[in-house]
């Protein structure tokens, strides 16, 4: 399945601070706060919600397109990316305009203080859909981006008659309420946790039947953090259990990399069970290790997991044809 990706790229810059941010706000002058932290520590980690999910596509046997704005200090993710397999030829370079940007600082209490530079990504409402070259993608993935990208993406998937999955998931408050009720009714699935899922049912009216509006090929993924996830279609609801890791290093990337793995599956035309315990493995995969892309596997490695913890009934199979030379 030919997968389009839109969506943030970013750069996340994680800093550490050795002491506690609250020792040194004064709440009777945060009318003139004006405070320098400095770190100890700090490292620059490849991020955005489309490579990080495409990351996990790759690892998986997935050849994913990207489709995004990005800056000209691009390159060498471009490069990394190309290396994994992932197709970044609809990223875009924005001439004079960086790639997106995440800065946070985190104390000893793992409070944070955290600025979001938009980059490149303010850009993105600029790239139509219709520039794509060739055969439409069986399939696009529309996650956070500006939301004049997600807006265009949706009515250009619905005109073009492209199926696409909508996950608003971070942007839920820059969209309106109408803008989200579009992009659910045209879906073929709503992905997004569970606070989120109460929010977009209190900002659209839309009840849990009406979002599935009957359709018999449209699902709901709400994710529940380590309570695991759900599948809803309107025949059954499907419980995902969380897998156990075997430790915990970062959540960063977490929730992307269980989007990786139920796409895997779903691409594959396996059943929503055995997607959605994709996605829960993929998800602790990228807990185990530091930021949304440290994490690595072989394709046997992850299906030999996956069948240490659950049956398949040899619907994995497929990830292993041809074989798995890694």
């Amino acid at each position: 399945m030919d997968i389009l990706l839109t969506g943030s790229v970013a750069y996340d810059y994680l800093m550490t601070f050795p002491g506690y941010f609250r020792d040194h706000i004064l709440p009777e002058h945060l009318d003139k706060i004006s405070l320098s932290f400095l770190v100890e520590s700090m490292v620059r980690l490849r991020g955005g919600v489309a490579p990080n999910i495409a990351y996990t596509l790759a690892l998986l046997g997935g050849r994913p397109r990207l489709w995004a704005a990005v800056g000209e200090d691009f390159e060498e993710y471009r490069q990394w990316l190309q290396s994994k397999g992932i197709d970044t030829s609809g990223a875009k370079v924005i001439p004079g305009v960086f790639t997106a940007s995440f800065f946070v600082s985190t104390d000893r209490a793992n409070s944070q203080i955290a600025t979001f530079y938009p980059g490149a990504m303010g850009y993105a409402g600029q790239l139509s859909l219709r520039e794509l070259d060739g055969q439409p993608p069986d399939l696009v993935m529309i996650s956070p981006n500006a939301p004049e990208a997600m807006n265009l993406y949706v009515q250009e998937c619905q005109e073009m008659a492209i199926p696409y999955i909508y996950d608003p998931s971070q942007q839920i408050v820059r969209l309106s309420a109408e803008d989200i009720r579009c992009g659910i009714e045209g879906a073929l699935a709503l992905f997004v946790n569970d606070y989120e899922y109460a929010l977009v049912q209190k900002l659209t009216g839309l009840s849990a039947e009406e979002i599935l509006n009957n359709r018999p090929d449209a699902f709901v993924v709400v994710t529940h953090g380590a309570q695991g996830a759900m599948i809803y279609t309107s025949q059954c609801t499907y419980q995902i259990p969380a897998v156990s890791p075997e430790r915990v290093v970062d959540p960063t990337g977490v929730g992307d990399a269980l989007r990786g793995g139920f796409l895997t599956g779903y691409s594959n035309g396996l059943d929503l069970l055995v997607c959605g315990r994709m996605g829960a493995l993929a998800a602790t995969y990228c807990l185990e290790r530091r930021g949304p892309q440290g994490h690595s596997y072989s394709r046997r490695e992850f299906v030999n997991r996956y069948r240490s913890l659950f049956d398949d009934q040899g619907q994995l199979d497929v990830l292993l044809e041809p074989p798995d030379s890694e």
